[in-house]
């Protein structure tokens, strides 16, 4: 008897809810046969069979929250000359109703109890395949087009009619309680300053066309941005590290997360070995990544491994915020809008596109003069936009 459970779902996610069952309990399975569906808080996980042979029970139902390792299913293994058997037996089934089984797994469990409670139907999926996921019909029922609200039944009284009860999706429940748990585990503080960005504006006036020809994509502020992270984290590497109990883990990498906002929520999507790449080569990454989880594509191996975080706040037109850590990360840049203001220069007062930084650090590791001078690195990196050209990869502590 082999057992089936819940493979590791990725970095800081504990727990999934079980979506479809592709098999039922007597069936044959193959090694490496995708037997269930998980769906997690960002993407959805298909779980394969361990073995060859006949799935003899399931533990977890359909809709059930199973946590990591937990047992889904018990797989026995039977003779190749049963396996064959059975196999035959299965195609001698009636066509139509393996296409009406096929059917029927594609959407979630939970999504189509709420479409046919609320009679809703053509729904765009965001899932794996398309897939109709529990979020995509919540945002239906709070987003009514004519032709998703013709026909459904009066909802229950609210105590206000002019409030509306929807339940949070799973990636936003888990935003809100990810963020809290950091806010309870970290010594989380905020230092800030303020760049001046004429260098890299007429820098990338100069260059954006003939960097659009070259390379195919367009150049924007991000590389900039993620250039001068990695000069600053080379210099001070505690930015760049992690707390595992009593150890502090430094990383000879950056591996450089990028905040991203979705329809369904914040996912950030991790470009690896960042500080190797040349200013095409993450502009491309990062352009990748962002139409990826927009449209709900992103694997969870893209969003694991995370070494430091920036978030751009300035798209929305943030002025000024305290971006909170993606733990288990011990730093995070929040970049702003740009904005023109006078500043004084030689003793004259000039007018400037101005940005407002912000790095949030976890105080047990990171101390307040470590912080400063990282946010300073970063400034004089912007400011002198070419220095970046200079930057080396992280080095070995000594």
């Amino acid at each position: 008897m082999t057992e089936v459970r819940v493979p590791t779902l990725g970095e800081s996610v504990t727990e999934a809810t079980l979506a479809t069952w592709f098999k039922k309990t007597g069936d044959t399975v193959t090694q490496d046969e995708m037997i269930c569906e998980l769906e997690t808080d960002k993407v959805t996980v298909e779980v394969a069979a361990p073995v060859s042979g006949l799935l003899s029970e399931i533990v977890a139902a359909e809709g059930v929250t199973v946590g990591v390792d937990a047992l889904l299913a018990q797989i026995s293994e039977v003779p190749d000359s049963n396996l064959i058997k059975n196999e035959n037996t299965k195609l001698n089934k009636d066509k139509s109703a393996s296409t009406i089984e096929i059917n029927a797994i594609k959407n979630a469990p939970s999504a189509e109890k709420l479409m046919a409670e609320n009679k809703i139907t053509n729904i765009s999926g965001t899932g794996r395949d398309g897939r109709v996921m529990k979020g995509d019909v919540l945002d239906a029922i709070a987003n009514p087009t004519p032709s998703l609200s013709a026909g459904a039944p009066a909802k229950p009284r609210q105590d206000n009619p002019r409030e509306e009860r929807v339940t949070m999706t799973r990636l936003r429940q888990t935003i809100a309680r990810r963020l809290k748990e950091s806010q309870n585990t970290a010594a989380m503080l905020t230092t800030y300053n303020e760049v001046d960005m004429t260098a890299v504006m007429d820098l990338r006036a100069e260059y954006k066309d003939l960097f659009l020809k070259k390379h195919g994509v367009k150049l924007g502020f991000m590389s900039f941005f993620t250039k001068a992270c990695c000069h600053a984290l080379n210099e001070i590497p505690e930015v760049n590290s992690e707390i595992d109990g009593t150890d502090v883990i430094y990383k000879n990498y950056v591996n450089m997360g990028i905040a991203a906002g979705t329809p369904t929520g914040l996912v950030v999507p991790v470009i690896n070995d960042v500080d190797k790449m040349s200013f095409a080569e993450i502009e491309k990454a990062i352009s990748e990544k962002g139409a990826r989880a927009r449209s709900g594509k992103l694997s969870m191996t893209e969003m694991q491994g995370g070494s430091f975080t920036i978030s751009n706040g300035g798209v929305y037109g943030s002025l000024m915020s305290s971006p909170i850590l993606n733990p288990p990360q011990s730093g995070i840049l929040g970049m702003h809008t740009i904005q023109k203001r006078p500043i004084v220069i030689d003793d004259k007062i000039v007018i400037r596109p101005m940005m407002y930084l912000a790095l949030s650090y976890d105080h047990r590791v990171v101390d307040g003069k470590g912080a400063v001078t990282f946010l300073v690195r970063v400034k004089e990196a912007l400011e002198d936009p070419r220095s970046c050209l200079l930057y080396t990869s992280p080095s070995p502590r000594d």
